[in-house]
């Protein structure tokens, strides 16, 4: 198996994604704010692309309570919606066709969402993007029997991160690449591969987390209890 070297070492610069957005239902809700991003080995920015969108649909005061963006201010401040969601597959793109690994937190969510607001607006979604480098997925395989949360905020902790602006696109953007770099900086023998290679793995792992997660809840609330699974996309 083809281990990273000095040319070939995916967390030197990387990509990086975040959305904040109206809901949990990936299906149903819209992008509020979002960031696009590239950092560099010292873990601070070298590219940085912010959006604030008029979703279109009122925003739900939980949601707003979450990341702080008013229906109001998303109405006065945001632009539309569809251009936005343009904007923010093509900066995808260009990070993923320079190479570059995109970092993404929980990817199934954040990456889900962006293809249905994709076709929502009639949009070309992203078609297997890779390689994709999930923190949360990656923490669980290196870390398994880890006590506590699995947040962003809490691994950030863990790995020495500094999160000042929780909810923020840009911050938690950022934040989950420094969380993959400083993962890599332990050199657990598991992520020490190339980004192709780390991206197939996070596909087996994923599987086998949501396995795991789904025979508990049968075996401890719900017998009838159906996974969610896929990744980097569901």
């Amino acid at each position: 198996m083809m281990e990273t070297s000095e040319e070939t070492r995916w967390y030197d610069t990387l990509g990086v994604f975040d959305l904040e957005t109206t809901g949990i239902d990936v299906t149903t809700s819209r992008i509020v704010s979002a960031n696009v991003s590239v950092i560099g080995p010292d873990g601070n920015a070298l590219e940085r692309n912010d959006w604030l969108a008029d979703p279109g649909i009122e925003i739900p005061l939980q949601a707003s309570t979450v990341h702080g963006i008013t229906t109001q201010r998303a109405r006065e401040e945001g632009r539309p919606a569809a251009e936005v969601v343009a904007e923010i597959l093509d900066s995808i793109r260009s990070v993923l066709a320079r190479g570059l690994a995109l970092t993404v937190y929980n990817a199934p969510y954040d990456l889900t969402l962006l293809k249905h607001e994709a076709r929502r607006y009639g949009l070309d979604p992203l078609v297997n993007p890779s390689p994709i480098i999930d923190p949360l997925v990656i923490d669980k395989a290196v870390d398994r029997f880890r006590k506590g949360k699995r947040t962003l905020e809490a691994a950030a902790a863990v790995y020495g991160v500094e999160l000042l602006d929780a909810h923020d696109a840009g911050a938690d953007a950022i934040a989950a690449g420094r969380v993959a770099q400083a993962i890599a900086a332990r050199d657990f023998s598991e992520v020490n591969v190339d980004a192709q290679e780390l991206h197939r793995r996070q596909v087996e792992w994923s599987a086998n987390q949501s396995e795991s997660f789904a025979a508990y809840m049968r075996r401890t609330h719900n017998p009838d209890f159906v996974e969610t699974s896929g990744w980097p996309e569901r």
